[in-house]
């Protein structure tokens, strides 16, 4: 893929509060909460573009403007310069939005962290209320 670094701000830009099923409408998703993805991070999202063959670059000093404490983004190249796509399943920054969403919950890195979680949680439960015993 020999793509023009130049024309870099003219490309689409996608941040994770995007596609974050925990974040309402009003704090800036723009996808439905059921198609959306919980927490990600803008190197899966990097990785997912990447994964669908499409031109993109990471600008990990940039916050999302409504929460500066979100940083990370993502560009992307949908159309080459002959107007084509560099994906044809995906022609809009809506489709790619709900592309990377569908993909980054099957993140290789994703998978391997949510393993632990789960079976130390599962060893570690007690059983009983816990509360004062009656006399």
């Amino acid at each position: 893929m020999d793509v023009d670094m130049q024309n870099i701000k003219k490309w689409v830009i996608i941040y994770p509060i995007y596609i974050n099923s925990k974040k309402t409408l009003a704090e800036g998703r723009r996808i439905n909460a059921n198609k959306a993805c919980e927490n990600p991070t803008y190197n899966e999202v990097y990785d997912c573009c990447t994964h669908l063959k499409l031109p993109c670059a990471i600008e990990s000093e940039k916050a999302y403007p409504r929460d500066f404490m979100q940083r990370g983004r993502v560009r992307v190249l949908l159309k080459r310069d002959d107007g084509s796509f560099y994906n044809p399943a995906i022609s809009s920054r809506k489709q790619l939005m709900l592309h990377v969403a569908e993909l980054v919950p099957r993140h290789p890195g994703r998978t391997k962290k949510q393993e632990p979680a789960t079976s130390s949680a599962a060893g570690s439960s007690k059983s009983g209320k816990g509360g004062k015993k009656k006399r």
